[in-house]
This record gives C-alpha cells, sequence and structure tokens, in this order.
C-alpha cells in the first residue's frame, strides 16, 4: 500500500491512543485519565492528518500541498472548539484561539529560537519571507480584534457584535483565499532555488518521505482521521470540565495554555526539530503559518459554523486577551525584523509567554 514503517508505527499509535481514549470515555476511567489519552489521541490524529495531506504532494504540487496541509492541520482544534461551544464552554473557546496564536509566535518560536541557538549558533532566515507572514498575522489579528474593541468603546454597536463578527469573518476568509496564489508561488520558488535544500511541504513532518501513498489511499486515509478526530475531540472536551475540576483549572487556563498546546502539538514539535537541524526557514515557515491560519480560517469558521452546534459565537473577547493578542504579534515581527535569530531571544519569548499563562491560572 506504500506505507514506510515511520507511518504503520504512527497509524498503529493512532489507533491504540483512540481505542485507549475510547474505553475510558465510554466504560469510566476517573477524571483525569480520559482527558490525557484523550489529548494524546488528539495529537497523534493531527500527525496522521499532515502525513495524509503530505501524501498527495505527488498529485497537488509541493506548494498546494503545504497550504491544504496548514489548513488541515487544525481540524482537530476547530472540532475541539466546536465541541467546547456545544458544551457551553464559551471562556474555553475564546482562549484557545488566542492561546493557539500564542502559543505558537511565543512559546515554540522561542523554543525553536533556544534549541537553534544553543545548538548552531545564531541563524539566519529569509526575512522577506518572514516579514510577509508576520504581516498578514498582525493584520489578520488587528482584524480579529475590531468587534471586541468596538463592543468596548462604541456604544452604537452594542449588540451588533454577532453580525459584525460574521462581517469580519467573510472577509478574513476572503483575504486568505486572495493570498493563496502568492503562498504557493513563495513556496515553488523555494523549491526551485538551485542552492536550496531538499524542498518539503512547510508543515511536512521530518522522517515521513518514505514511499508514495496511492491516490485513492491517501484521501481515505484523510476521510478515517477527520472523521477520528471528530469523535476524539469529543471525547477530548467531555472529558475536560472534569478534568478541570479535579485539577482546579480555569476555564480560561485551559482553553490558553492545555487546549491551545495540545491542538498544534505535532507541528509545534516539527518546527522545533526543523531549527534544531539548522532549517531556520522551514522552522519559522511551519511555526508562523498555524497562528496565521488560525486567524484567517479557524477564528472565521467558527463564528460562521457555531450555529450548527446550537451556539453563538462571536469575536468579543476580554481586555487581557486583547492585550495578550497584540503584544505577541508585535513582540513577533520585532523579532524577525533582522532575519536572525538567538537563543536570548528565544529565552525572552518563552519568558513572556510563561507570564502572560500565569496571569490567566485564575480565569
Amino acid at each position: 500500500m506504500g506505507f514506510s514503517r515511520a507511518d504503520w508505527r504512527l497509524i498503529v499509535l493512532c489507533v491504540l491512543g483512540s481505542a485507549g481514549a475510547g474505553v475510558t470515555r465510554f466504560a469510566g476511567g476517573g477524571t483525569v485519565l480520559p482527558f490525557v489519552l484523550s489529548g494524546i489521541a488528539l495529537a497523534l490524529l493531527a500527525s496522521l492528518v499532515g502525513r495524509s495531506v503530505e501524501a498527495l504532494g505527488d498529485r497537488l504540487g509541493a506548494g498546494a500541498t503545504g497550504v491544504v496541509q496548514s489548513a488541515l492541520g487544525n481540524l482537530p482544534e476547530l472540532f475541539v472548539v466546536l465541541f467546547a461551544l456545544r458544551d457551553g464552554l464559551y471562556e474555553v473557546a475564546s482562549a484557545s484561539i488566542v492561546g493557539s496564536i500564542l502559543a505558537n509566535v511565543l512559546l515554540v518560536l522561542g523554543l525553536a529560537f533556544v534549541v537553534g541557538g544553543v545548538k548552531n549558533g545564531p541563524q539566519r532566515f529569509g526575512a522577506e519571507s518572514a516579514r510577509t507572514i508576520t504581516m498578514l498575522l498582525v493584520l489578520a489579528v488587528f482584524a480579529l480584534l475590531i468587534p471586541a474593541l468596538t463592543a468596548a468603546l462604541h456604544t452604537p454597536a452594542a449588540g451588533h457584535e454577532r453580525g459584525l463578527s460574521i462581517i469580519v469573518s467573510i472577509l478574513l476568509l476572503g483575504l486568505f483565499a486572495a493570498s493563496l496564489p502568492a503562498a504557493i508561488r513563495r513556496r515553488k520558488s523555494a523549491e526551485a532555488a538551485p542552492t536550496a535544500e531538499p524542498a518539503v511541504a512547510a508543515s511536512a513532518e521530518p522522517g515521513h518521505h518514505g514511499p508514495s501513498w496511492p491516490l485513492g489511499v491517501a484521501l481515505g486515509m484523510l476521510a478515517v482521521t477527520g472523521v477520528g478526530a471528530a469523535f476524539v475531540s469529543e471525547w477530548f472536551v467531555h472529558a475536560l470540565e472534569p478534568a478541570m475540576g479535579t485539577l482546579g483549572i480555569s476555564q480560561a487556563f485551559a482553553g490558553l495554555v492545555i487546549v491551545a498546546i495540545a491542538g498544534n502539538a505535532v507541528e509545534n514539535v516539527v518546527g522545533i526539530q526543523f531549527a534544531a537541524k539548522n532549517q531556520s526557514d522551514y522552522a519559522l515557515s511551519v511555526i508562523l503559518q498555524s497562528p496565521l491560519q488560525i486567524a484567517l480560517v479557524i477564528a472565521p469558521a467558527l463564528v460562521l459554523l457555531s450555529p450548527l452546534v446550537g451556539a453563538s459565537f462571536t469575536l468579543v473577547l476580554p481586555p487581557l486577551l486583547i492585550a495578550a493578542l497584540i503584544i505577541a504579534v508585535l513582540v513577533a515581527v520585532l523579532v524577525v525584523l533582522d532575519g536572525e535569530s538567538t537563543w536570548l531571544e528565544g529565552a525572552t519569548l518563552i519568558v513572556l509567554y510563561c507570564v502572560i499563562a500565569a496571569a490567566f491560572w485564575w480565569g
């Protein structure tokens, strides 16, 4: 069927992880164990979703594959937040969207800078590409914040936050669609450069370059893992409330830290691996593409899809989440402007993330 040993290992781990999460969900397993097992299964399924899209690379081309992989890699997080909204966990939903962006632009980028800097010394990357990604990220995040700022500062718009959120969501999805041709051209240019490393999709995981999967197998695996991610996401959210009660964790902290990191665990590890191998361009692309997809696609999609689960999600955020987002994206721009990273810059980003996370421990 074209599976490598690494593919088989990942498939077996996904089956075992999902089975364990299902058993503890329906047969009982306390309050913490089902939460832990479903979180692990969710991360494994996210990895298999990414591998399935990567297997389509020969048909789609490297540029299109990277874009599709970035988008579908966030499917588990989309499911988690939708189920959280269905269960009335609005604070978890809002905090997880913000937390996904913060975790990537502060924690994961910081870890990549530290690991890459300690192992390889100061690392240089393509400043122009990094500036383009961060510019889009800043614009998308600021657009997301308009409904919240409007609700807080513009009294005539009070009561119309849902309508404004829908307008912003449609415009952001349009911006995402408009950015696709340029993103694909950038990836193709990088692949064609004579001095470049062998091309990989921006979200591809090192070590997965085994035998090519037949088209039918790749599409079938993508469908199966997508359905599996939906089920495991529901189990994860079902276990979230009891686990929060047992561990004494607030909804805000659970969404900002735990759900956000679990939903992006695989991409986080991949970006750090690239930095350790001194492939700083790939590391930066993997790490920054994820929050960009969250801002341009996942958050708008949640606004438009939330009525399907009986919820009404808007982009109105608490003031501290607004401030944290603004700080995070501006710091991200500052650290990539010079096209060079050091371990000290990374340590600074990690400390800032920990300070922000600590502020939400109590809610």
